[in-house]
């Protein structure tokens, strides 16, 4: 995704250049791959990311291992997250695109993933919520990082996924 892309929001340049600043990269599409990386060779620093522009202090992040639904290779995707009542909560938002990333489509197919926070890993069982709970959740998940709510309307039709992962 372009710059461009995330235009609607006047802090989202600033956050994604810390971010690639934090990662040690300048072109958008080697970001992910390092943080990824990041992850297994720095997992403390990978889990607290320090990207936040405004003075927040760093946001913590999760890496998702899921099964690919096509290939059922192993997939990768670094979240921000939020635990709440025990289970870790994250976003399909895809910065707001008009598709759902990737893993949305991978727990559809098959909920049991891993978690790793940090050094730490688990098994998981990925949910979406709905209702109630989903607003409750993206609530929370907006006052973390109020980014989402640029993505949200960026998302036109698409409803953004909200995701439960229940550590097993």
């Amino acid at each position: 995704m372009t710059e461009d892309h995330f235009s609607h929001m006047d802090i989202s340049g600033r956050f994604f250049a810390e971010f690639f600043k934090a990662l040690g990269v300048d072109d958008p599409e080697k970001a992910l791959g390092a943080h990824i990386q990041m992850y297994f060779e720095d997992p403390v620093k990978a889990h607290a990311l320090d990207v936040t522009p405004l003075g927040d202090g760093p946001l913590e992040y999760l890496l998702l291992e899921t099964k690919g639904r096509k290939t059922g290779e192993i997939r990768y995707a670094p979240l921000i997250y939020k635990q709440v009542d025990g289970n870790y909560i994250v976003i399909g938002s895809k910065g707001g695109a008009p598709d759902h990333p990737a893993w949305i489509h991978n727990i559809g197919a098959n909920p049991d993933c891993h978690v790793r926070v940090g050094p730490k890993a688990s098994s998981a069982t990925a949910r979406t919520a709905e209702g109630a709970e989903r607003e409750r959740l993206w609530d929370t998940m907006e006052k973390l990082f109020p980014v989402y709510a640029g993505y949200k309307e960026a998302a036109g039709e698409r409803v953004i996924p909200v995701v439960v992962l229940e550590p097993k």
